[in-house]
């Protein structure tokens, strides 16, 4: 990293918040790294959402939006280790959204095309997962069986192991990583729709899903290391002028209710990823700065707007690491 970038990453933590390192060596073995910040909308900058865990020996991804595959195999290069989309123990899902599961088939048939994974694609999710998965099986059927006749491919790498859950409660258990799913609310017709806790040598991170401001949120998040949350922000104007955008902004939470989510839970740092621009024809959308102004009313503690490929070191502290340009 330059000079003046450090600086500028610096200057940056310093006025959200939170703590930023140059570390080029990893000194906790709980690791999160946003994969995807964006929405449904295409943009280069911010796919789509996707946060990946990795906890001791384990590595857990959460949602899997457009472009998940290719942060992966950005974060392999950058290693120089093997490729982690073969390493990925298990997928979970907040929803059944489709920005938040158009990777499933390009995690799952490229996992093992192209990088010959030899161990079942693990899927666990509120109730839905496994409709979902027998369909994209059906779906892609005759692509697997001309590559298991033409290419030879392993067998076991394409079958998969689909887990659903009903109710709150511990779904993931192994190696000392524990994952807690709990209900979040994201609107009346949007249902199921989880959170996640994963705790980890008496560590804690928090993955809100997408909700509408929501103290099951609270419950699940209090006190710990990294609360990941969603946003959504509109202008005034917009949102008076457009029945859509308010349905869609009744679905999600705004950075004030954030902030009011953040200063009764007071994690070591707040993250925000997910995060949602409305927008309309003659009216620019909100920024960054809007939804830092916005938090900024109701809470003033340690803060950090996700982009793609942030990390997180937790530990003592959480240290952030910023992606490399």
């Amino acid at each position: 990293m330059s000079k003046a970038l450090a600086s500028f990453v610096g200057l940056l933590a310093l006025l959200l918040g939170a703590t930023v390192s140059t570390q080029t060596k990893a000194d906790s073995d709980f690791k999160v790294t946003l994969l995807g910040t964006g929405t449904p909308v295409p943009l280069l900058d911010r796919f789509g959402p996707s946060t990946l865990v990795e906890a001791g020996n384990q590595k857990l991804l959460f949602d899997a939006g457009r472009g998940a595959t290719i942060r992966l195999r950005q974060i392999s290069a950058t290693k120089g280790t093997g490729m982690i989309m073969t390493k990925i123990d298990a997928l979970f899902l907040t929803h059944y959204h489709s920005d938040h599961t158009l990777g499933i088939p390009d995690l799952w048939l490229t996992g093992w095309l192209g990088m010959s994974r030899k161990e079942p694609f693990r899927l666990i999710g509120p109730v839905g997962a496994k409709s979902m998965m027998d369909n994209l099986e059906r779906a892609y059927a005759l692509d697997i069986k001309i590559r298991l006749e033409d290419e030879k491919l392993p067998p076991e790498g394409i079958a998969t192991v689909v887990e659903e859950f009903e109710k709150d409660g511990i779904v993931y258990d192994k190696d000392g990583v524990k994952v807690i799913a709990f209900t979040v609310d994201h609107g009346e017709a949007i249902k199921p729709a989880v959170g996640y806790r994963i705790e980890y040598k008496g560590r804690a991170v928090v993955i809100s899903g997408d909700t509408r401001y929501n103290k099951n949120v609270i419950k699940y998040s209090t006190g710990v290391d990294l609360l990941i949350h969603e946003v959504c922000i509109a202008r005034p104007e917009l949102l008076s002028s457009s029945d859509y955008n308010r349905r869609v902004m009744a679905h999600h939470t705004n950075p004030r209710e954030a902030g009011q989510v953040f200063s009764l839970a007071k994690p070591k740092l707040a993250v925000y990823s997910h995060l949602t621009f409305l927008r309309g024809s003659a009216i620019p959308p909100a920024t960054v700065d809007d939804i830092v102004a916005g938090t900024r009313e109701t809470y003033d503690g340690p803060l950090q707007v996700g982009v793609d490929l942030m990390s997180f070191e937790i530990g003592d502290t959480v240290i952030v690491s910023q992606p490399k340009p």
